[in-house]
This record gives C-alpha cells, sequence and structure tokens, in this order.
C-alpha cells in the first residue's frame, strides 16, 4: 500500500493577496551575500573571502505575520473566552492532538452565492450525497466559491460561510476540526455588514465562530486544494505550531490517501 499526499495549504507569500492589507504577511529575504557580515558574530575574525565559496550562511528571512497569517487552525479562545457553556476557552497550545488527525469529509457548496450562510439542512443534504455518515472526530471541510480566488483583489469577500445551526449541526455530532478554503468560517464580512445594518440584528456578526461557545471546536481557514478531494476516503493532518496562549497557529494542512 502506498500513500498520496495533498497540500491542502496556501503559500506564503508577498505578492499573494490572502488577507486584507492591514493583515497582510510580509517576508523580508536576505542572499547568501547578506547574511555574510554575521560569520564574524560566530566565528571572529572569520569573512566570507575566508569560506569555500566566499559566502555566507544559508539565506534567512525576517517574517511579519499574525498567528491567522496564511492556513491556520483556530483554537476555541479566539471565538470566545470559555467554551462548552462556560469552561475557560482552550488556546492554540492546549488542542488536543487527537483532534488533528483525523478522517476528512469534504462538503462541497461552491454553488452557493458569495456571502450565503450554510444552514444544517444543507449540511445534512451534501451528507447524504456524498453517502457519508459523520462520525466522532471526522474533520470536515468546506470547498466554497473562495477557494479559486485566492490572490484576486476580492478574495475576502467571496464564498458562502458557515452560520451557527450549521456549526451545530457538526459540532453537536463529535466534530471537533472543521475548516474552509474562504478567508473565514463565517460568510464574508461585508456581506454579514449588510444583513446587520439592513436587520439591526447583531447576533448575525461571527454567528459560526460563536457556536464555540456551547461546544469548543477548533476550525481551519484559507485551504487550498479542496476542488481536488473527494466527499470522503481521506485523512487530514493539520496539527498546528504551538504558540503558547495563542488563538490560532499556523499549519501544513495536507489530505493523505492511502492507495
Amino acid at each position: 500500500m502506498s500513500r498520496r499526499f495533498v497540500d491542502l495549504s496556501i503559500t506564503l507569500c508577498n505578492d499573494v493577496v490572502s488577507d486584507p492589507p492591514f493583515l497582510k504577511p510580509e517576508i523580508t529575504y536576505q542572499t547568501h551575500m547578506d547574511t555574510a557580515p554575521e560569520l564574524d558574530i560566530f566565528f571572529p575574525g572569520v569573512t566570507a573571502k575566508d569560506t569555500p565559496d566566499e559566502a555566507g550562511f544559508a539565506a534567512s528571512e525576517w517574517v511579519k505575520l499574525t498567528t491567522h497569517s496564511g492556513t491556520h487552525l483556530d483554537a476555541p479562545y479566539h471565538f470566545h473566552p470559555t467554551m462548552n457553556g462556560g469552561e475557560r476557552s482552550i488556546t492554540i497550545d492546549e488542542v488536543p492532538l487527537d483532534w488533528c488527525f483525523r478522517p476528512g469529509v469534504k462538503l462541497d457548496f461552491r454553488h452557493f452565492a458569495d456571502g450565503y450562510v450554510v444552514t444544517a439542512a444543507d449540511v445534512e443534504a451534501e451528507l447524504a450525497r456524498i453517502g457519508h455518515d459523520l462520525q466522532p472526530l471526522d474533520i470536515v471541510l468546506v470547498n466554497t466559491a473562495a477557494g479559486k480566488a485566492l490572490g484576486q483583489p476580492d478574495y475576502v469577500n467571496v464564498g458562502c460561510g458557515m452560520g451557527y445551526e450549521a456549526t451545530m449541526y457538526l459540532t453537536s455530532r463529535g466534530v471537533r476540526v472543521t475548516g474552509t478554503d474562504a478567508w473565514s468560517w463565517d460568510a464574508p464580512f461585508a456581506h454579514t455588514a449588510e444583513k446587520v445594518r439592513e436587520t439591526g440584528d447583531t447576533s448575525l456578526i461571527w454567528e459560526g465562530h460563536k457556536a464555540g461557545r456551547d461546544i469548543g471546536y477548533c476550525h481551519l481557514e484559507k485551504l487550498h486544494n479542496l476542488e481536488v478531494l473527494p466527499g470522503n476516503g481521506f485523512t487530514v493532518s493539520c496539527f498546528p505550531h504551538k504558540i503558547k496562549g495563542a488563538s490560532a497557529g499556523w499549519t501544513r494542512a495536507v489530505a493523505i490517501f492511502e492507495e
């Protein structure tokens, strides 16, 4: 038996739009010659001319990020200070590793309009279509129209979002990690803001995230390549970087197929 890996993560870079401008990642690259002066720090008196190739160490990169840059896993603490009806929300360094390596399920919601809020009935219908019986700790990934919009100026406003009842449908059945290829698990903020303006109902803001107050869970955001996945039959690996007390952690999310 062999294994096939599908990369589900976007590439962190300076040139592809994956966040609003004020949250944009910034990477400063240093060449081998840029780092040559650092030789003297470790080996006093040694310069690049004393090395076989007259160069410094392998190039270094300085990176300015938030914990929500690139493909990342959000911890329950990101959503609300408490979870499970009053317990302290866990931070990313406290997320059980057992949650992060589990059978994967893909829900195909690419046909929904930008800003649409997915319901529990939508989730149930899609599970029936792909013939999947949801199991506790399945990792449920949502394929939206945003997957193909990465890098476009309006990326953060593209795709549907998961509402409160859709999120609770999953978590009440034991799901603890979900994910989306959109910028946010919820519907794009621009569309939600318009609905709030029209209705005055502020409970619509971040309703999918806020479901974590009732049942603690994590979700992946800014996934990639979900279009190539089947409805099930693969394993998802999404271990987050261990950052003390943080609301999220970067992950190299991967789908694994046993063939």
